[in-house]
């Protein structure tokens, strides 16, 4: 069974993630306009992400995920890409679909996303 992250946790290292894979680097001021939160919003989750072990953050400014920060991120980014692929499968709007994965990425159990994702991948093949 997944243990519990914060929902909010979860978008934050999602975006670093998905950032680390565009960016050289990755700093807070990018997490800001990525989301379109304030500095300051994303100032207090980063020290807190920081105070979990999910991230680093070097004296130059710049985040890197710590191993569990990165389990954690790759956990929701595979769901929110599957979840979104199979709600397009079934026909719905891709910026719904997207948005819809988003929400139901952090709240769905491990044993039924697994069950969706067995399934979509088969249907869709």
């Amino acid at each position: 069974m997944k243990e519990k992250y914060n929902e909010s946790a979860e978008n934050y290292l999602e975006t670093i993630l998905i950032l680390s894979t565009r960016l050289p680097v990755v700093r807070s001021v990018d997490v800001a306009n990525e989301l379109d939160f304030k500095k300051s919003s994303v100032s207090i989750a980063m020290k807190n992400l920081r105070e979990k072990n999910h991230i680093t953050v070097t004296d130059a400014g710049y985040i890197y995920l710590t191993d569990e920060g990165r389990a954690i991120a790759e956990m929701i980014y595979e769901r929110h890409q599957t979840l979104t692929k199979c709600l397009e499968f079934l026909g719905v709007d891709p910026v719904i679909a997207e948005k819809d994965a988003c929400k139901i990425e952090h709240v769905i159990s491990q044993e039924s996303f697994d069950a969706i994702k067995k399934h979509c991948v088969k249907v869709s093949e």
